[in-house]
């Protein structure tokens, strides 16, 4: 008992901030677990507070094209040319956040595809679900930065409601930064999708 208790003392102790060396270069990496019990991390580089407006990308979770390589998104090429793009600049982050499927989960997102793949768009597979388009937040992304000591970013981003989302939450974003990455025949469909009825900002 008595080395129990001495376990979750030092447990309590060890801030969840690590050294992370990774195939884009040396990282660090910090976990914050919000009020609903997930775990959202910040991958960093370099001296966030000391930079005037660091890089930073806000990523939503997607398992099967971070993970997976899945062509039907782009999401697996934006994390990877963000990690890269980070690493050039010498300072930034990407923050990490449990939000699959644009917010309605894992389960819910295949059931989505399933409604694709019987010709479906994915706002209307959402829809048709009975779930919303776009059920994300970004109030925990901002709050992550803000602990950094981030006050003002350049975000990379196509998506509006993610520069509205950290505007909301107290953090400027002085520059977007356009961020197209992994266009295939497979996710054509689903980024004119974006583009034309989620207001997403890509030129393609």
């Amino acid at each position: 008992m008595k080395l129990k208790r001495n376990s979750q003392i030092l447990n309590n102790k060890i801030e969840a901030d690590a050294y992370l060396p990774t195939e884009f270069g040396n990282f660090r990496v910090k976990v914050t677990v919000d009020d609903y019990g997930n775990e959202h991390s910040l991958v960093y580089t370099g001296n966030l507070q000391d930079c005037d407006s660091p890089l930073i990308r806000i990523h939503s979770e997607c398992l099967t094209g971070d993970a997976f390589g899945s062509m039907k998104c782009d999401c697996g090429p934006q994390l990877r040319a963000a990690l890269k793009r980070i690493q050039i600049e010498g300072v930034g982050a990407v923050v990490y956040l449990r939000q699959e499927g644009r917010g309605i989960g894992l389960h819910s997102k295949i059931q989505a595809y399933a409604l694709q793949d019987q010709g479906y768009d994915t706002l209307d597979a959402n829809l048709a679900l009975g779930l919303p388009a776009d059920g994300r937040t970004y109030d925990i992304a901002a709050e992550m930065i803000s602990k950094m000591g981030v006050k003002r970013v350049r975000l990379m981003t196509n998506n509006p409601l993610k520069i509205r989302g950290l505007i909301d939450n107290g953090i400027e974003v002085e520059e977007r930064v356009s961020h197209i990455n992994g266009i295939s025949p497979e996710n054509k469909g689903y980024l004119k999708t974006k583009r034309k009825r989620m207001g997403h900002i890509l030129e393609i």
